[in-house]
């Protein structure tokens, strides 16, 4: 039993002792089977987020989702893994993916929400339409900043920047009343603001190379 386990004893010693240099190879060849699985788990949650409103819909009245409504979110959820996609490929980074990731789910769910119930008052108020803007200053900075890390980290922290001026806006001009109240407000928004920022402290992480 003891000449059996040796080797692979032996083996795994001098594995962590080389630094974990197979593991750090597989996940830093783009396409090696270890990304290639999580691609597949990523790409895996679009029909899950999809089954949640279709099950929620059995249960309760108050989920009322129209086939356009289901066309709409397969739609943007495709189009946030696309553009997933298009970052890995352009950098193995870690942090920079990371960012990547965090900042398209920001955009995902400032939609959503808006789209489902609104962010200030109801999805029917108006002033939801500045969020639009909110996104506008994101793409239009990475755009400028050619999706280079530090240029992204700028226009990131615009972005929060923006949503945090938004929130201000609504708050003191009352524009959410009577269905949403200040702290609420500030608090969805505080959020969205803490996830834009959290991707532009990653992207200033990541190294300006590739």
């Amino acid at each position: 039993m003891l000449l059996t386990i040796k080797p692979f004893v032996l083996y795994i010693a001098k594995y962590f002792t080389l630094g974990g240099k197979a593991m750090t190879v597989n996940v830093e060849n783009n396409g090696g089977p270890l990304v290639s699985i999580w691609r597949i788990a990523a790409w895996s949650v679009v029909p899950l987020v999809l089954l949640v409103p279709l099950i929620a819909m059995q249960f309760t009245d108050e989920v009322n989702w129209s086939v356009g409504d289901f066309v709409f979110a397969g739609a943007l959820l495709i189009a946030v893994g696309a553009a997933f996609e298009l970052a890995a490929r352009k950098s193995r980074n870690f942090a920079y993916r990371a960012a990547v990731g965090v900042a398209l789910a920001a955009g995902f769910l400032l939609i959503w929400f808006n789209g489902a119930v609104g962010i200030i008052g109801s999805e029917d108020n108006d002033a939801n339409l500045m969020y639009f803007g909110v996104l506008a200053a994101g793409v239009v900075g990475a755009l400028i900043a050619r999706f280079r890390p530090n240029g992204m980290a700028r226009a990131l922290f615009v972005t929060a920047f923006a949503q945090a001026l938004v929130a201000l806006i609504a708050v003191i001009g009352g524009l959410g009343y009577p269905e949403s109240g200040p702290f609420e407000i500030l608090g969805l928004n505080g959020f969205f603001v803490a996830m834009f920022v959290v991707s532009g402290l990653l992207f200033r992480s990541a190294p300006d190379g590739r």
